[in-house]
């Protein structure tokens, strides 16, 4: 999905739920001038920015970002032009989802550029996560502990702990990671 059709998305869903933009950003716990600046496509929202916003609308990013597809047939081979990708240009995580609704795991593909991270605020949802650093480093906050994890090494933790991922180094970092259950 484009980033501009994102922020058409939100704008729709929004006034769907018959609310304005002080009140969404009231109900995700974002400024309004976040709101109106990712609905006007003047930014891109941060992962944990656009989590937040989906979630109002009692939706994951899987589902906000599959919901007007019609699937005929459930692929088994997913071709990397058709994974959806719910990141920016910063932190691009490409969800491997087939279109279903009622997923019980959540796959992504994760590439974080250099000195970028997934948003200020600190991602937080019930489950559990796991993955592994195919390429360079990243750095996890987990609470108010820090941890490095470097090329090779995998992480497992529980996702109802306040979590945000940064890749603090000049290389780029790739992660696999899976989470249980789907909120993206």
């Amino acid at each position: 999905m484009e980033t501009d059709s994102i922020g058409q998305k939100i704008a729709q869903l929004r006034k769907e739920h018959k609310l304005s933009q002080r009140e969404l950003a009231e109900k995700a716990n974002i400024t309004h001038s976040a709101i109106s600046s990712i609905e006007n496509n003047k930014v891109s929202p941060s992962v944990s920015s656009l989590h937040k916003i989906v979630k109002v609308f009692n939706l994951s990013l899987s589902e906000f970002f599959t919901q007007d597809q019609t699937i005929e047939e459930r692929p088994v081979v997913i071709a990397p032009d058709q994974l959806i990708e719910i990141g920016n240009e910063r932190v691009s995580m490409r969800l491997v989802c087939d279109g279903r609704d009622k997923r019980r795991m959540g796959f992504l593909i994760e590439c974080f550029q250099p000195h970028t991270d997934t948003g200020v605020i600190s991602i937080k949802h019930e489950g559990e996560e796991s993955g592994t650093v195919l390429e360079g480093e990243i750095e996890l906050t987990l609470g108010d502990k820090t941890y490095v994890i470097r090329e090779g090494e995998c992480y497992l933790f529980d996702t109802n702990v306040p979590h945000k991922f940064t890749n603090k180094t000049d290389r780029v970092c790739r992660i696999i990671s899976a989470h249980t259950p789907p909120s993206f």
